[in-house]
């Protein structure tokens, strides 16, 4: 019977009660969407069918309270299984599942199992036991479930554990990108650091090859200025020279003249012809030079004259 068939015809006709038997239907997929339309449908028969898998949205099917899944080709379990949280009974047996997913040990409600003739995984089949009988049936079920907590619980302490090694990776790494950055930075202050040096250098040597030629220039200033300077002073001592040579030339000859004026005048040389001549130059001299004198006495100043 194929998934169509099941929809021409209609579900609600198999339905009895809240018992929806589906069992040797030859079904390999499972109409979830027609089955979640008749959430009336608490017991559910899938026995003796070609089931391999469960799709996931089976596991949203969560007013089922008794499950029956036996005799099918099932591989495995939908890992969201635990969401069917009201279900009590669930038969498994005849299957070719070797593990149950991790979220069966929230299956709290659950209160009966088989597991019968299964490829179980030794330890999961050690907690499942033999279940011959309704007895064995219930502890099988409390037995899987503590051995699926148990699991639940290694499986969360690994995922921790990874949680934490990918933690102190992700830290390493972060730290060992913040030293990275931080050479970088140190690399490139250094690199600017040596760049300044180098501007400064050469600056200081751009300043020292401008001080010869500034000292230069003050040189050729300096010999040019010594060299003007130098004929004027030459020149200076030479008149000053001269000057005082002609000074002591009139006053010699002054003097000489008084001493001979005196000579004429206080000795008996006066008759001589020389004395007498001198004598007459020197009464007019002094004649002119007392004349000059009573002028400049007598004559009034030129401002008194311009009033």
């Amino acid at each position: 019977m194929s998934r169509a068939t099941l929809k021409a015809g209609n579900l609600r006709e198999k339905l009895d009660g809240n018992e929806l038997d589906l069992s040797l239907s030859d079904l390999s997929e499972l109409p979830v969407r027609e089955l979640a339309a008749l959430p009336k449908a608490t017991v559910l028969d899938l026995s003796c069918n070609k089931f391999t898998a469960l799709p996931g949205e089976f596991c949203s099917l969560t007013h089922i309270v008794r499950l029956d899944l036996s005799k099918n080709q099932l591989l495995h379990l939908p890992s969201e299984f635990g969401r069917l949280i009201n279900l009590q009974h669930l038969d498994l047996l005849q299957n070719q599942l070797t593990m149950l997913p991790v979220s069966f040990a929230h299956l709290k409600s659950l209160k009966w199992l088989d597991l019968k003739d299964n490829p179980l995984n030794p330890a999961l089949a050690k907690a499942a036991g033999d279940c011959l009988d309704e007895k064995q049936c219930k502890e099988c079920a409390q037995g899987v479930l503590q051995y699926m907590k148990v699991m639940q619980s290694e499986q969360d302490r690994e995922m921790q554990r990874k949680l934490m090694e990918e933690q102190v990776v992700k830290q390493k790494r972060e730290a060992e990108q913040r030293k990275r950055e931080e050479r970088e930075r140190e690399l490139r202050r250094r690199e600017k650091a040596r760049q300044k040096e180098r501007k400064r250098k050469n600056y200081n040597a751009s300043i020292a090859a401008q001080r010869p030629t500034e000292k230069n220039t003050d040189s050729v200033k300096t010999e040019n200025h010594s060299a003007s300077v130098l004929p004027t002073t030459k020149q200076k001592q030479r008149w000053s020279s001269g000057i005082g040579i002609l000074l002591w030339f009139i006053i010699c000859v002054i003097i000489l003249a008084l001493g001979s004026v005196a000579a004429c005048l206080w000795t008996h040389l006066h008759d001589n012809s020389v004395c007498y001549k001198l004598n007459a130059v020197s009464e007019k001299v002094l004649n002119a030079f007392h004349s000059y004198q009573i002028l400049g006495v007598l004559q009034p100043p030129a401002s008194h004259q311009g009033h």
